[in-house]
């Protein structure tokens, strides 16, 4: 009987031992084998970077900085998170922020955040010379992400709290554009994250480009008119549940329908930019891609190229893609923690890993030019199944909750490190049942 005890025990060591071994196996192997990107370290191109952070909510260590090439020349870092960020051409850079720190809430709330812009000044050291925010109940899906600076001297933001867009100029609202105009409503639009608008830019006069996230849609919008065009617009109910996830949408009015575009052609996207007339390129964040859209002769848009990876590695969500004069693209793979160049055959020209997932970026000195050309790239798009496996859902839900883990870190790596902690769950409970067994025979 001892001997078959021991056989026990030492089968659970085993089962154990072998659970540590493939997790180590796992991350070795992963991490010796990723794939590596070389940066010039002459390169003396600029890019803008505006970070979320991370940290629980990424609401921690957010940051605005310009790199020369792969250097970080100066860094600001004074709020929760930066969004959107814009060199106004004058030493001076205009960004999206959201900060929860040492902000006086009104009694209606137990907690509250602030959001806004900030203009700072990187003349010299970077500081924060104006800010325009208000308070929010919440950090979280309450942040203007974008804001743009326009002739009148009015600043263009989206605004993701109350669901709108609008204009301010000398911190009074001088326009605005509400979303309930054409979606269903809930009572109060700042109790969850109902539509989420990420972004809004300029392509005329008066005239702008609107991303509604959860909707899978990007408007058009004219000032003193309202909506005059719906990108990817609802045509059936089919797809509906891609906007009703996670309590997003819902039909408040009772008629049985949302408004919801499909998910094949955009899904949760962000940051669009408007090129040629009838054509935009998108950061297509939950399709993990970047997609060009194109008005066909039916004025219906549909995509004609789509970039999936770069590197060898596969995007995950993407949330900012522009178009460059020299032709290439600048992309913002976020949960990959990196920022890249391609060219027109998908190949990367340059790039560099970030310490925290980045928002958005910009390559300086020009920024995000509206009324580029379009062109074909990478690769011929094909219909793809909305339908997420469970094991890529699950690494989503990882890289939210840890957006520290390598990029290296995927769905292989997942399954083999589940593996590991059953064997090793398996193994310590067979121990522990037998070392419990022993306990109880000596009392």
């Amino acid at each position: 009987m001892p001997r078959i005890m021991m056989n026990f025990e030492e089968r659970g060591r085993f089962i154990a031992i072998a659970g540590v071994c493939l997790f180590i196996m796992t991350i070795v192997i992963s991490s010796v084998f990723a794939p590596m990107m070389d940066v010039d370290p002459n390169d003396t191109r600029e890019t803008l970077i505006g970070s979320q952070g991370g940290g629980p909510g990424w609401h921690e260590f957010g940051s605005v900085y310009l790199l020369k090439g792969a250097n970080q020349i100066w860094k600001e870092s004074s709020a929760d998170s930066y969004f959107d960020a814009t060199a106004l051409g004058d030493g001076r850079i205009l960004v999206g922020f959201m900060d929860g720190k040492d902000v006086e809430c009104p009694k209606t709330f137990s907690d509250c955040s602030k959001t806004g812009f900030r203009i700072i000044d990187v003349t010299g050291e970077p500081k924060v010379i104006e800010e325009y925010s208000y308070e929010v109940k919440t950090r979280k899906n309450s942040e203007v992400h974008a804001v743009s600076l326009l002739d009148s001297g009015e600043f263009l933001m989206s605004d993701m709290d109350m669901e709108r867009i609008f204009t301010v100029k000398d911190g009074e609202i001088t326009w605005s554009w509400e979303a309930n105009e054409i979606y269903d409503s809930p009572k109060d639009p700042t109790e969850r994250d109902w539509l989420h608008i990420n972004d809004v830019d300029v392509i005329g006069d008066g005239k702008y480009l609107v991303s509604v996230r959860n909707a899978n849609q990007i408007l058009i919008i004219e000032r003193g008119i309202g909506v005059t065009e719906i990108i990817n617009a609802d045509t059936n109910d089919k797809d509906d549940f891609s906007c009703k996830r996670m309590g997003e949408m819902e039909d408040t009015d009772g008629d049985g329908n949302i408004r919801c575009g499909d998910p094949s052609i955009i899904n949760h996207q962000h940051n669009p930019q408007w090129l040629e007339e009838g054509r935009i390129l998108v950061a297509d964040s939950d399709n993990n891609r970047i997609v060009e859209l194109q008005r066909n002769e039916n004025g219906k848009w549909e995509p004609v190229w789509a970039l999936y990876e770069a590197g060898g590695i596969e995007f995950r969500w993407p949330r900012d893609a522009d178009k460059l004069p020299n032709g290439n693209i600048l992309i913002t793979d976020t949960l990959n923690k990196r920022v890249i160049e391609v060219n027109p055959e998908g190949e990367i020209v340059w790039g560099v890993w970030t310490q925290y997932i980045p928002y958005e970026a910009d390559r300086l000195p020009y920024g995000e030019i509206n009324g580029l050309n379009g062109f074909e790239c990478c690769q011929e798009y094909n219909e793809m199944d909305t339908e997420i496996p469970v094991i890529t859902k699950g690494m989503l839900v990882v890289r939210v909750l840890a957006p520290g883990i390598p990029y290296w870190f995927g769905e292989i790596q997942l399954v083999a490190t589940m593996a590991s902690l059953i064997l090793m769950g398996i193994g310590l409970k067979s121990n522990i049942g037998k070392l419990l067994s022993k306990l109880r025979r000596v009392r």
